[in-house]
């Protein structure tokens, strides 16, 4: 007998990245290859026992308010969550009625048609351009659907491809509904691009911003994001429908010390931003396509016929490299690879010169 949901019965489940327990190169998380700062560390080590004992600041407050400072914001456009994936979760929560469909973007984040499944709601999907955008008339085909949330990554996940402030804003300006755009990888943009999606908070009432703590600032362990909107759209998540306490006292100071910090946290995007235009040259020089990406990590496409990516995969995890391949429609002659460190991007440029020779 079970007891789920006929719903819950029938969805797949997110498959999440493989957590190896030795790994020579670990490059299927998209995690950060350095550890946080000092200062970040420092704040960790102030932890004792009386702040363990109490409950957290329920609002995040001080977290919040460094986030706001840093956006040239108030705190009132800000709301702290249990990582990025909590917000998601808020957003169809707090602004998607159950049974309506759920604006998507495909390929894209495999999580979001895994919430929209729990929550009940169909899909609302629109396949993507071969340049990795969506179509013009995206936004109209959502209306049309009667979607009340859509989610963008941005940069797009899997292929890194960046869409422009501008490119946004045609989309937000005809949607009608609350807009998410996922910023989880924006940290590692490069700079000369100017890149600037605040300003669609001012202009817009419906975009709802996402960011992460665990890429660009080395706290995948810990748990943290925010969510950046109009005070209207924040007021609902953070005095309705997120948990009473939903982000612990250790990630609330941990993460207002990361922010204050900032600058330290941004050699690790420049050295990202390097070592991807590097890896992008050699996996090239090798046969491989990499999609132009603003993220910290690339999507390759794999020289040979079909099913040489999931060998590959495969065989790299023989030699204790991980990468990541997902078997889906315009995905499966790809592997999509983390930025490294550098010994780990030479260890994984190293293992395909011998496994490459061996295909068949």
């Amino acid at each position: 007998m079970t007891f789920e949901r006929e719903n819950v019965r029938r969805l797949a489940g997110y498959v999440p990245g493989e957590q190896p327990a030795r790994a020579v190169a670990k490059l299927n998380t998209n995690e950060n290859p350095f550890p946080p700062s000092d200062a970040v560390l420092a704040a960790l080590k102030e932890v004792d026992g009386e702040m363990l004992r109490r409950y957290p600041d329920p609002t995040a407050w001080a977290f919040r308010t460094e986030a706001a400072r840093l956006h040239g914001l108030t705190p009132d456009h800000i709301i702290a969550t249990n990582g990025g994936d909590e917000l998601l979760r808020l957003a169809l929560t707090t602004f998607l009625p159950p049974g309506s469909p759920l604006g998507l973007a495909d390929p894209s984040y495999s999580l979001y048609p895994v919430l929209a499944a729990i929550h009940g709601s169909p899909k609302s999907a629109v396949s993507l351009n071969a340049d990795w955008w969506v179509p013009a008339d995206t936004a109209r085909r959502w209306n049309k659907a009667g979607a009340k949330v859509a989610m963008l990554v941005n940069p797009h996940a899997p292929s890194g491809r960046l869409a422009s402030p501008g490119e946004l804003a045609e989309v937000a300006r005809v949607f009608k509904g609350v807009l998410v755009v996922d910023e989880a990888y924006v940290d590692f943009v490069d700079p000369v691009i100017a890149h600037d999606t605040i300003r669609l908070v001012r202009e817009f009432d419906n975009v709802l911003l996402l960011r992460s703590m665990s890429k660009g600032y080395s706290l995948a362990g810990l748990r943290l994001g925010y969510g950046i909107g109009s005070p209207g759209l924040v007021a609902p998540m953070l005095s309705k429908t997120k948990d009473s306490y939903n982000v612990d006292a250790v990630a609330q100071k941990v993460g207002e010390a990361a922010l204050r910090h900032q600058h330290t946290a941004a050699a690790s995007w420049a050295f990202v931003r390097e070592e991807r235009l590097r890896l992008t040259a050699e996996l090239t020089r090798r046969g491989f396509l990499c999609a132009p990406s603003q993220a910290n990590f690339l999507l390759a496409t794999v020289p040979g016929p079909s099913g040489t990516a999931e060998r590959l995969l495969w065989r790299l995890a023989g030699e204790g490299i991980f990468v990541r391949w997902f078997d889906q429609d315009r995905l499966r002659n790809n592997l999509r690879i983390s930025i490294g460190t550098k010994n780990e991007n030479n260890a994984l440029l190293a293992a395909l010169d011998r496994l490459i020779r061996q295909e068949p």
